[in-house]
C-alpha cells in the first residue's frame, strides 16, 4: 500500500484538485471546527481546496486554488466531517468576494495566499469556531509537531475522501526546502514533512492549515513532483499585516453608503 502511495506521489504538484492526506487517519468528527470546505465551480470543472475560518465572514486558503480561469463560484462548507451528505452541522455559505496576495506567482507558489469574503457571516457553534492565527512573524521551532487535516481520495483510481482525515507532521528547518526548492523563500514559507517519507498531504488538502499549539501557522501550498518529504507550507505570520488589512476593507465595505455595500 505504501509502494502504491509512493508511486502515485510522483504526478503533477503543486495540489490543486482532488487529493488526499497520506499515510494519516480519520479525524474525530468535529474536532476541527475551524476547517472549511472550498467547492470551486469554473466553467469547464469544479475542483476542491481546504480552507479555515479566521472571521465569521472570513476564511484563508491558498491561492493558488482560485487562481482559475472562467471560476462562476466558490461555496464555503463549514461544520463538515462528511461532505458527501448534507449533515445537520453543516453551514453552506457563497463566497461574495476573493482577495488573492498582489504579490502571487503560481511559478513556485510564491505569496501562496487568498482571503476569502462570506456573503452571510457563518454562525459560531459547537460544530463552528474560529482559529487563531500568529502575530507578525511570529515562528513555531523546527521539531514541532503540528497537525493537517483535509479530504480528499482514498486511491490514486478512487474518488474523494467522504470524511476529514488528519496528519501529524513535524516543522524542518529550511535546509530541506532551499535544496529541493528553487524558488523557496525562508520568511514566507514553511519546511515542514515527515522525513520518514511516510505521512503528507497532497492533491486537494491545498489550503488547509497547519495546526501547532492551537494556532494556524501554515498554509499547505506545494510539495515536490515525485517526493512526499519535504512539502511546503505558506507561512501564515509574514502575512498577518496584509491579512489585517484586508480585514478592515471587508469591514468597511459593510458600512451603509460604502461603494461595495450590497
Amino acid at each position: 500500500m505504501l509502494l502504491l502511495l509512493l508511486i502515485s506521489s510522483a504526478f503533477l504538484l503543486p495540489w490543486a484538485g482532488a487529493g488526499r492526506i497520506i499515510g494519516g487517519q480519520e479525524a474525530e468528527a468535529h474536532s476541527r471546527p475551524y476547517m472549511a470546505f472550498l467547492k470551486i465551480k469554473a466553467s469547464n470543472k469544479t475542483s476542491r481546496c481546504g480552507g479555515f475560518l479566521i472571521r465569521p465572514d472570513a476564511v484563508l486558503s491558498a491561492a493558488h486554488c482560485v487562481d482559475k480561469e472562467g471560476i462562476v463560484n466558490i461555496t464555503v462548507i463549514l461544520g463538515a466531517h462528511n461532505i458527501r451528505v448534507q449533515e445537520q452541522s453543516q453551514q453552506r455559505i457563497p463566497a461574495a468576494r476573493w482577495v488573492i496576495h498582489p504579490k502571487y506567482s503560481p511559478v513556485g507558489c510564491i505569496n501562496d495566499i487568498v482571503l476569502l469574503k462570506l456573503k452571510t457571516k457563518a454562525k459560531i457553534n459547537e460544530f463552528v469556531q474560529l482559529i487563531s492565527i500568529p502575530m507578525r512573524n511570529e515562528r513555531v521551532a523546527a521539531g514541532t509537531k503540528c497537525r493537517v487535516a483535509g479530504w480528499g481520495r482514498t486511491s490514486w483510481t478512487g474518488r474523494g475522501s467522504d470524511v476529514m482525515m488528519e496528519v501529524q507532521l513535524k516543522v524542518q528547518n529550511d535546509e530541506p526546502c532551499k535544496q529541493l526548492f528553487r524558488n523557496y523563500k525562508r520568511l514566507s514559507m514553511m519546511c515542514v514533512g515527515d522525513q520518514n517519507s511516510e505521512k503528507s498531504t497532497y492533491k486537494g488538502d491545498s489550503g488547509g492549515p497547519l495546526v501547532c499549539n492551537q494556532k494556524a501557522y501554515g498554509i499547505v501550498s506545494r510539495g515536490y513532483r515525485g517526493k512526499l518529504f519535504p512539502e511546503v507550507f505558506t507561512r501564515v505570520s509574514y502575512f498577518e499585516p496584509w491579512i489585517d488589512e484586508q480585514l478592515r476593507k471587508f469591514a468597511l465595505q459593510e458600512l451603509p453608503g460604502s461603494p461595495s455595500s450590497e
